[in-house]
């Protein structure tokens, strides 16, 4: 069995699409079709079932895609095994973070991988909890960083820190200051109108849990996926937002802005770190996990 039919098998049942697979495999759609097909030739069995929305596996192909997940392990940990006979770690590591805090880790994350890992191989991607999510579970991320991650038979979450979620206004034409500092109160904000992101995004189904739990909702004047396009939006008067203090401080003009704390206590959402239950983490992988537990609370600004 050729572990490159196998590779491309796995990573097509798990997309549910060629086009998809060939994308994330950098290969052409016809070149891997015909490759899956070979596969299937030389086990004399249906593997994929081809409609017009993807591609979905045969009980035969599940069976497959069980034991090709657990080969493909073993091939990367036999290449770690066998790199750190070379004196490090060797492997690929693809890492997921919201946008916002992939703007503040990503420098730092990538100069102490390279410290630490100079054997191995870091990619990182930026997204919503949602998409970060869908990828750890397909297999093109290996661990990703998300707000209010809850355990379940597919994830396995650890708690990183708590982030402070602050009111962001348009600062008024010639306030050079910003307003004497205190909190505003949750129902206030309710009140206000919101340019936030659509369901189902962690920091707006938080806000919208918090609250519920006093009795109010979101007065959402626009739904906006996307930090920068939030904050173009706030300054041009289409309301206020909802965000961590990393999305403001490391935005191009953070003096456009006034931030305000959310209620007493303070609204905050937790970052956790998440892998899958469905793949074990390889030893660069847990290497890849201290070092994010080492370096994020150290640039990422938290509570």
């Amino acid at each position: 069995m050729d572990l490159k039919q196998l590779e491309y098998f796995v990573r097509v049942a798990e997309l549910g699409s060629f086009t998809r697979a060939a994308s994330e495999l950098d290969v052409a759609q016809p070149a891997l079709s015909r490759q899956v097909r070979l596969l299937e030739v030389e086990l004399r069995q249906t593997l994929l079932v081809r409609n017009g929305r993807g591609a979905v596996p045969t009980e035969a192909g599940k069976l497959l895609l069980d034991h090709g997940r657990g080969i493909l392990y073993q091939v990367e940990r036999a290449r770690e095994d066998l790199g750190r006979l070379r004196g490090g770690l060797a492997g690929r590591v693809a890492v997921g973070l919201p946008s916002s805090v992939a703007r503040v880790l990503t420098v730092p994350l990538t100069r102490a991988f390279r410290e630490a890992l100079p054997e191995a191989k870091l990619s990182i991607s930026e997204g919503l909890s949602a998409g970060l999510q869908q990828g750890l579970a397909a297999g093109r991320l290996d661990i990703v960083v998300l707000y209010n991650a809850q355990p379940s038979r597919e994830l396995d979450v650890s708690p990183l820190f708590d982030e402070d979620l602050l009111l962001v206004r348009a600062r008024p034409p010639g306030l050079h200051e910003d307003p004497p500092p205190g909190p505003v109160d949750l129902a206030e904000v309710a009140r206000l109108p919101l340019v936030i992101p659509s369901r189902p995004n962690a920091i707006r189904m938080h806000v919208e849990a918090e609250m519920a739990d006093i009795g109010c909702r979101p007065n959402v004047a626009l739904e906006i996926d996307g930090v920068s396009a939030i904050l173009d939006l706030v300054l041009d008067g289409a309301g206020c937002a909802i965000l961590s203090r990393n999305a403001l401080l490391h935005t191009p003009r953070p003096s456009a802005y006034t931030a305000q704390q959310i209620g007493t206590p303070p609204l905050r959402i937790r970052l956790s770190l998440a892998t899958s239950l469905q793949r074990p983490a390889t030893p660069v992988q847990k290497a890849a996990l201290d070092l994010i537990r080492k370096t994020a609370p150290g640039v990422v600004a938290h509570v």
